[in-house]
């Protein structure tokens, strides 16, 4: 009778598992969204960059300063009752925060380099980022490859309203010339 109860007991508690497993992906938050880019290539064609993008909507605290005005009271007492009056206010301020909500892009690719070896002016392949923030902003990621082969490449920002490439070859250290187009990796709808 024991050994039943404990069978009816585990298999119920395999099936409530088996049914959270499968109710548990259905109420999780979005996922984010996750888009291609590239291939681009320098103006020789030997230096190539592709990847994808994702892109996360995520929430944090901001801390701050609150400013509120504070009464200014008068008290005194009278026949055994405290009695107050506001004279006047004044500015105080409090430590408090707020969520703030922002976009979250990661940026990741490979670069290739098809050609190492020759002209050591351009023995490397550079892929040069340039992140224009929404609030007009303007950075730039640059990458080399000075190897055979691809080379894994990546960064996350945050509130972007673009992101350009520019492919090019170059050496150890810079873009020195065939420069692609500027070509998009995101734009913000």
């Amino acid at each position: 009778m024991r050994f039943i109860k404990k069978l009816l007991v585990t298999g119920g508690v395999a099936a409530a598992l088996i049914t959270g497993a499968v109710v548990a992906p259905a109420t999780a938050s979005a996922s984010p969204f996750v888009g291609h880019w590239g291939p681009y290539f320098s103006a020789d064609h030997k230096a190539e960059a592709e990847g994808k993008y994702v892109l996360d909507h995520e929430k944090k605290k901001v801390w701050y300063w609150e400013k509120f005005k504070k009464p200014i009271k008068k008290c005194w007492w009278k026949h055994g009752e405290k009695k107050c009056k506001i004279v006047g206010w004044k500015w105080d301020k409090k430590w408090s925060w707020k969520w703030e909500s922002y976009t979250k892009i990661t940026v990741k690719g490979e670069l290739t380099n098809h050609k190492p070896w020759g002209d050591h002016k351009y023995k490397c392949a550079w892929a040069v980022f340039k992140i224009e923030h929404l609030d007009g902003h303007t950075s730039f990621e640059k990458f080399k490859n000075c190897h055979k082969g691809g080379d894994w490449i990546g960064f996350t920002e945050s509130d972007v309203n673009t992101i350009d490439v520019q492919v090019s070859r170059g050496n150890h250290f810079g873009p020195k010339g065939f420069f692609g187009p500027w070509s998009p990796v995101y734009a913000a709808v």
